[in-house]
């Protein structure tokens, strides 16, 4: 992806289309974190730094991968998990709706003219770069959407044959 990105109001656009989602006690339990190049290029030092702690020492190829990981599009939105124990909203049923932002975010960039894609790496679950990436205590990333104009067409991945996914419900006996 490349510039150009969304503007200040067609992020604000984008961004009330994805909140629209089923939100049971409305609890919201999600919120957003945006990601400018700017502030990708620093980040994207930090991870490369924190995966060479992790995993060892990187070659040139891996280190470029992570320094790139923000500045790859012009906007990250960082998608916030804020699921938490609730007397009657289940706890699976808020980590759904994170998720369905998600998808409504990547719809909505696609609506408002731009290419997306949601990505969750292992930045996504290593507990000193999520706090670093903005995550507070007891939260958690949904995914990363990063949104652009397309530099080439989408390549279609394979899929499951929709046959093998359907059945219909009868009564056991």
């Amino acid at each position: 992806m490349t510039e150009p990105g969304p503007g200040d109001d067609q992020i604000d656009e984008i961004l009330t289309i994805a909140a629209r989602v089923p939100d049971h006690g409305k609890l919201a339990p999600w919120r957003f974190i945006l990601y400018r190049p700017d502030a990708g290029r620093k980040i994207g030092s930090w991870l490369a730094e924190r995966y060479a702690k992790i995993s060892g020492p990187l070659d040139e190829e891996q280190r470029e991968k992570e320094r790139t990981r923000f500045t790859r599009a012009p906007l990250v939105v960082g998608v916030v998990s804020q699921a938490a124990e609730h007397p009657k909203i289940p706890l699976w049923e808020q980590q759904l709706s994170a998720g369905a932002v998600c998808m409504n975010l990547v719809t909505a960039a696609a609506a408002s003219g731009f290419a997306s894609q949601w990505l969750s790496e292992w930045y996504s679950f290593d507990d000193l770069a999520v706090r670093y990436l903005g995550a507070r205590p007891g939260e958690s990333f949904a995914g990363f959407v990063h949104i652009g104009t397309a530099t080439q067409p989408p390549v279609e991945r394979p899929r499951p044959n929709l046959s093998d996914l359907i059945t219909t419900w009868t009564e056991i006996d």
